[in-house]
């Protein structure tokens, strides 16, 4: 972990570099080394239907929600944050810039006993090495 799952409005289409954007926050989130590289997971919702605001039209939203396990410090995981919203928003500013948006990101720890997982990738990378 972390999965990272984007939801942004469809009027945002011509204006968002998913690949690019998910190859910074995947570097970053790397970068923290708090998340093992293996449980990195990045992917985008595009929402058809949507309303922002007062309903006008051009308005967009791009929001990020980071899912990660449980066990690490507040002060550990607030410092990922901080970076990892730092690039998000550094990849939105030309978009941002130029529209008008709500950026959102939140980090949600999953619960040690209700979460579950299968996984194979880490062995893979482990025999890279």
């Amino acid at each position: 972990m972390p999965h990272f799952i984007m939801e942004y409005s469809a009027n945002l289409d011509e204006d968002l570099d998913i690949p690019a954007l998910f190859e910074k926050l995947n570097e970053t989130a790397i970068g923290t080394g708090v998340f093992p590289i293996g449980g990195i997971r990045t992917r985008a919702v595009r929402c058809e239907h949507f309303r922002v605001g007062e309903g006008d039209p051009e308005n967009t939203f791009v929001h990020l929600t980071a899912k990660v396990g449980s066990g690490r410090e507040p002060e550990v995981l607030k410092a990922a944050c901080d970076k990892i919203f730092e690039t998000f928003t550094e990849c939105l500013k030309p978009a941002f810039e130029k529209r008008w948006m709500s950026i959102g990101f939140e980090m949600i720890e999953l619960h040690p006993e209700r979460n579950y997982r299968l996984n194979n990738i880490h062995k893979k990378l482990a025999d890279k090495k």
